[in-house]
């Protein structure tokens, strides 16, 4: 049975945080969340904080073991971008985009 988490509007760009979700299929829970204890990046405290409600709603919502569980599928889709205006020269302005994401992991029974 699948039992999946959401993660809305987090304050980083989809394709930085592509980076760090690429490692965690195919991973238990546990050394999901020790991978990413040692990851150098700031956001995969972010991740770690998705990966255990995953197991929470597994643990409460299903009644499955966690030890049982396994990283199916994990992937960031693109949020919103907040569209701000940074003084340039001459008057002109250019365009800051503040990107978001929306982080989903999927787990799965082992084996199943």
């Amino acid at each position: 049975m699948e039992v999946h988490a959401t993660a809305r509007e987090l304050g980083v760009s989809s394709r930085k945080m592509r980076l760090i979700l690429e490692r965690l299929p195919g991973l238990s829970v546990d050394q999901a969340l020790a991978l990413l204890r040692y990851v150098q990046s700031p956001h995969a405290r972010s991740v770690s904080k998705v990966v255990l409600s995953a197991a929470a709603n597994a643990e409460n919502n299903f009644d499955l073991d966690v030890d049982d569980l396994v990283i199916k599928r994990a992937f960031a889709d693109e949020g919103r971008t907040q569209r701000r205006f940074r003084a340039r020269s001459r008057g002109r302005v250019s365009p800051v985009l503040k990107r978001s994401s929306h982080v989903t992991i999927v787990l799965d029974e082992r084996g199943g």
